[in-house]
């Protein structure tokens, strides 16, 4: 209904043709610094610190909302302000022509009073009525100094296009360009701030940390960029807890116990001066201390609450704040203040009446007396002369010249060149708000001491901080003391420590995971806490809090400490180590005692024992297992790509060729001892040619089997790493498998074969059959390949290898003793037993021993080459046998013609007794 009358009203008037009249509603406020200029720019500080409440009545106006606790850091600012402008007029290049003024008001901080300062700005002074279209008598507002109240006024101002340019706001939610359209500031953003501060915590080591902001925009704004950057940057936030000074005691309380109970040793304050004070104290009354605070612009310079009260619960807090700076001629302006008594002017009064003790407006009845004019701030020690810390001055001397350039810049726009509609300028003498906001948006100049100074698309300057400590000296004053600094262009904090003896203290959730351990997170629990493990076997870390642990490489293991990798020892047979040794003697032994038989066989070549032992076969034999001892060398030593090839093939070959020799020697005298009748066609079936081709056609069965298995799947090198984990198995990898067990199963197949028909014919004469110790040789043979298997499936690395060996030096040797001992024993050691005579006379003993005990008689004729075979007694019809030999020779003479071997070598193992014509 209000709504509706207004705009009735406002119709009327218009039909009327008169302008709406508009009327200061409620207490109207007094400035506390201002002067007329051609252009006016407008101040809002926070003279005081506490707002007096208020209970009004409805009934009673209670007037102007009253503030207390004075602040001179506060009156610094307003008289910096003062000092640019002053600078500023009399300057002959900076708005030559024009004069400045300002109206300075105070905002207590409330925003409420926040709010009315700027209403106050945008009417006109002195007057209690005016049109309703009247422009603001401020063009630009420099202020707040705190984002709460900073925010107020931006929303106020923001609608009518009216600047406000902040000194120390620095909420990153004023960045809004849809919500404060004409807000710069010459102090970064929190946005830029929370990142620095979680780096900063991040830098000193500090993961585990408390957070206490203020509950409002600049707080919880800059908190939660806080945490957010504190996550990313591995920092654990233990509590998170708002205050605000109009909370109750009761709160405040509580608050001091979750940091009495927590375990963190570092808060993070992102608060109001004025908040934190109430705080501050509350701990300083139940002795929290110890602790390492951590403070965001908007405490950690405030002078207000750097006293010795504080400090004990502070103290050495860090923090960033705004870049000092020197502002030439500045504290002689701040010495040479007096103040004024004059309406709208009088701020400066209450720090004078309290630093002299005297009365600038004498009260009736008031014991104080009156200042006599002669008090100067030079014979004082007064905070307000001091600009030790001129960060805060900095910024606002920076933004009164930053708005003086941009009416620089108006003034200076050339006729039809302007920025505006049509390419128009704007008019001097007619200067709108909104033109003053496009051209601070073009400003970008260079200060006195060199500071460049222009904003971004969202009014904000370039982040850059220092890095303060709080120290206090031997007088008890509290110095902000810099010891390093942050550029948002090179995100590092770099400190500057300006103590030898500083010992920055600890905080973390859980101890620091040290190189060859890992992280193991607790369940329920934040990052921060954590659980040491050591690393896996093959795992290693190098840092400290690893989150895992990398595997070593494959050929590498990690060491005892579990922080680094080592190379894995390489195992495989070598011919120096003691098992080695041991190996190649043997196999060179059984080489050598191999030749050295044979040599023995070849110079007793002509004897009967070894005529009567198919001498050809057993060279053949002998050079056979020389290869076999010989053999086993090659699986000694480094595995390469050749020797690989060579040992098992090699290995198959020659023992494929030995079990040959030693079945053909098999089925020889197994065939001589079945072929009953002499003229029997069976000996000539498997003669000395066919012996021969009989060991080839074995041999070349291996042989095959192994080209197949080096053209399909050779076996190669292989470094065995699954075995062990510590140690690599250089090792010959099969390639197919298949392969190597057809060629041990082949060998295997013929020496089985080789052992039944060498047990077949067990029972002949001693002296001159092989056949028995064939059997034990085979039996020999077979026990130990077939024991190999398992062996060599289970054994491990290098073992693997010398088992094989084993077996091929143990069957080896097993033929070799059993077939050629005994006849090398007599051939040395028994002499005698190497005649012909004992040759028959086991004959005889044989035949004795037959269960059939029938006489077997072959006589021959030497000229007719026949033979007159008489078997049994009963026998009386000779069968004859054609035989070619030489003429003219005896039988007894030394006869080399086969036929006649035939008839000394094989007939006397039938039993059968020869007997020449000369007999």
């Amino acid at each position: 209904m209000l709504l509706i009358c207004t705009i009735l009203h406002l119709f009327f008037l218009a039909l009327r043709g008169e302008k709406p009249v508009c009327q200061t509603y409620g207490t109207k406020e007094i400035s506390q610094f201002s002067k007329e200029g051609d252009i006016n720019i407008g101040g809002i500080f926070s003279f005081h610190q506490n707002p007096v409440s208020a209970n009004p009545l409805p009934e009673v106006n209670p007037g102007s909302i009253q503030c207390e606790g004075l602040d001179p850091g506060e009156l610094q600012y307003a008289y910096t302000m003062m000092f640019a402008i002053e600078e500023i007029n009399n300057s002959s290049e900076l708005l030559p022509g024009v004069s400045l003024g300002y109206r300075i008001f105070d905002s207590c901080p409330s925003i409420p009073l926040s709010i009315r300062a700027s209403l106050n700005l945008m009417n006109r002074q002195g007057s209690d009525t005016d049109s309703c279209d009247s422009l603001s008598t401020a063009h630009a507002v420099i202020g707040d100094t705190t984002s709460t109240s900073t925010i107020g006024i931006a929303r106020t101002m923001g609608p009518f296009h009216i600047p406000v340019i902040s000194h120390s706001a620095t909420c990153a939610c004023l960045s809004n360009r849809r919500d404060y359209p004409s807000f710069f500031r010459t102090i970064p953003s929190d946005l830029y701030q929370s990142k620095a501060l979680a780096k900063l915590v991040k830098h000193f080591g500090w993961t585990w940390v408390g957070a206490i902001r203020t509950n409002s925009d600049y707080g919880n704004g800059g908190m939660a960029t806080f945490l957010e950057a504190a996550e990313s940057e591995g920092v654990c936030v233990e509590y998170s807890v708002a205050i605000y000074r109009t909370d109750p005691k009761k709160w405040f309380l509580e608050v001091v116990d979750i940091i009495k109970k927590s375990t963190s040793k570092v808060i993070v304050a992102f608060a109001d001066g004025t908040d934190l004070d109430i705080l501050i104290k509350e701990l300083h009354a139940q002795n929290v201390t110890g602790l390492q605070w951590v403070g965001s612009e908007g405490w950690i310079t405030y002078r207000y609450i750097a006293s010795p009260v504080n400090y004990a619960v502070v103290q050495g807090a860090v923090g960033f704040s705004a870049l000092n700076a020197h502002i030439p001629g500045l504290k002689e302006f701040l010495a040479k203040s007096k103040p004024s008594t004059s309406l709208g002017n009088q701020g400066l009064v209450e720090l004078w009446e309290t630093l002299f003790g005297c009365a600038l407006i004498p009260k009736a009845q008031s014991p104080v007396a009156a200042c006599n004019g002669n008090e100067s701030l030079w014979d004082t020690e007064t905070r307000f002369i001091d600009v030790t810390d001129a960060s805060f001055l900095n910024n606002v001397y920076k933004a009164t010249y930053a708005v003086a350039h941009a009416l620089h810049l108006l003034f200076n726009c050339k006729a039809g060149q302007g920025p505006f509609e049509n390419n128009t300028c704007a008019d001097g003498k007619n200067i709108q708000p909104w033109q003053v906001l496009y051209y601070l948006t073009q400003v970008n100049f260079t200060t006195k001491i060199g500071e460049s100074v222009f904003f971004d698309d969202l009014g904000d300057p370039v982040a850059r901080y220092a890095l303060v400590n709080w120290q206090m000296d031997e007088t008890g004053y509290i110095h902000f003391e810099t010891i390093g600094n942050y550029d948002a262009s090179r995100p590092k904090v770099m400190t500057k420590l300006l103590c030898c003896d500083v010992q920055v203290p600890r905080s973390v959730c859980s101890e620091s995971c040290l190189p060859g351990t890992r992280q193991a997170f607790v369940k329920g629990k934040p990052i921060c806490c954590f659980d040491c493990i050591t690393c896996a076997d093959g795992e290693f870390s190098k840092s400290t809090n690893a989150v895992k642990c990398d595997k070593c490489p494959a050929e590498y293991k990690s060491n005892m400490e579990r922080n680094n990798c080592d190379i894995k020892a390489i195992e495989f047979l070598t011919f120096s180590e003691l098992m080695g040794i041991l190996l190649v003697t043997f196999s060179v032994f059984g080489a050598c005692l191999a030749i050295f038989i044979a040599l023995v066989f070849f110079q007793y070549r002509h004897t009967p024992i070894v005529r009567a032992n198919n001498s050809e076969l057993s060279f053949l034999l002998l050079f056979s297992l020389t290869l076999c001892f010989l053999c086993s060398l090659t699986f000694m030593g480094r595995p390469s790509e050749w020797s690989c090839m060579l040992r098992h093939t090699a290995f198959g070959i020659t023992f494929v060729l030995c079990i040959s020799c030693v079945l053909g020697k098999t089925i020889v005298v197994l065939m001589a001892f079945r072929a009953t009748l002499p003229g029997s066609n069976v000996m000539k079936w498997f003669g000395p040619v066919q012996q021969r081709l009989s060991v080839v056609g074995f041999t070349m069965i291996q042989i095959v089997i192994c080209i197949l298995w080096l053209t399909l799947k050779p076996p190669i090198p292989n470094k065995n790493m699954n075995h062990y984990k510590e140690t690599i198995i250089l090792e010959c990898a099969l390639g197919s498998p298949l392969g190597f067990w057809a060629v041990l199963g082949y060998i295997g197949l013929l020496a089985i074969l080789c052992f039944l028909l060498a047990f077949l014919a067990r029972k002949l004469p001693d002296n001159f059959n092989e056949a028995k110790f064939i059997t034990f040789s085979m039996l020999i043979f077979c026990a130990v390949w077939i024991t190999f298997i398992p062996a060599y499936v289970s054994s491990p690395g290098k073992f693997t290898v010398a088992v094989e060996i084993f077996a091929i030096l143990a069957s080896s040797y097993g033929m070799l003793f059993c077939i050629f001992f005994p006849k090398c024993y007599i051939i040395i050691f028994k002499p005698e037993k190497n005649t012909k005579k004992i040759h028959r006379e086991t004959t005889h003993k044989h035949k004795e021993n037959k269960q059939t005990s029938k006489l077997s008689l072959a006589l021959f004729h030497p000229n007719n080459n026949i033979i007159y075979y008489y078997n049994g007694s009963n026998d009386t019809t000779p069968t004859q046998l054609m035989i070619h030999i030489p003429t003219n020779h005896q039988v007894c003479s030394k006869i080399k013609s086969k036929k006649t071997e035939f008839i000394y070598n094989i007939l006397p193992v039938l039993g059968i007794l020869v007997i020449s014509n000369n007999s």
